[in-house]
């Protein structure tokens, strides 16, 4: 078993125990895509879900060997709520583990939407944080799109991955399903306006500054990448444009 599988099937089993979990479409060609890379295979696999609540739970599973192991596991709140992004990068590379564990707040100079989702869960972060190393400066344009209890960390032992990462990963996991029982839809039209506002500047965002794309481009080739990239992981443009065309 790779590093991150017991992440995606930890996941896997906490939603659909949590959940009404429903398949959510993958493109021909997204489902897994193989490339052989200096003698190594690269297998990257996609797999998607969506509730009543959630427009989209997915994973990208990236495994290259012991020097490459990438997990990309995000979720969309359906438009009709305001509910913070799921955002998990977990990331081995031959330098080491790259870990960023967050709920990604849709109105992040809100007071109001901090009390209700960030300080529930500062607890939990402060618990984590204790043992996992904060992993130093991340870009400035990024800052607005985390919220206080973004757990950034840089282990230097794969056993800390194994044990107080996947920990890290559960509870977090476990705390966001509890806002998504509790969550009531908005219904006002300015704040229906404001949520989808939000939720396109921050996939928009996610999209074109993802950090995979570089990688995936050598693997797949630029055409793959970019179809990849805003017609699966950061979907929610495209989607609109074919509604609204």
């Amino acid at each position: 078993m790779t590093l991150y599988e017991p992440f995606l099937e930890g996941a896997r089993e906490l939603l659909t125990r949590r959940l009404e979990l429903s398949p959510y479409p993958i493109a021909e060609g997204f489902e897994r895509k193989e490339a052989v890379v200096r003698g190594e295979t690269v297998v990257t696999t996609s797999t998607a879900w969506f509730s009543p609540k959630l427009r989209q739970i997915r994973a990208a599973h990236v495994q290259g060997g012991s020097a490459l192991q990438v997990l990309n596991f995000v979720i969309s709140p359906r438009l009709e709520y305001d509910l913070p992004f799921f955002g998990a990068d977990l990331v081995t590379l031959p330098g080491g583990h790259l870990i960023a564990l967050d709920m990604q707040p849709l109105f992040r100079d809100d007071p109001a939407y901090q009390a209700k989702y960030t300080e529930p869960i500062l607890p939990l972060f402060e618990a984590h944080r204790a043992h996992l190393e904060w992993g130093g400066d991340f870009p400035e344009e990024a800052r607005p799109f985390f919220s206080p209890a973004f757990l950034w960390t840089r282990p230097k032992e794969t056993g800390l991955v194994e044990t107080r990462v996947f920990a890290a990963f559960v509870d977090y996991l476990n705390a966001y399903l509890d806002f998504v029982e509790r969550a009531e839809p908005v219904t006002h039209p300015e704040g229906l306006a404001a949520v989808e506002r939000a939720q396109l500047r921050y996939l928009h965002y996610r999209a074109e500054k993802d950090p995979a794309r570089g990688m995936f481009r050598r693997f797949y080739g630029p055409e793959w990448t970019e179809e990849y990239i805003h017609g699966f992981l950061f979907d929610l443009e495209r989607r609109r444009e074919a509604a609204h065309p």
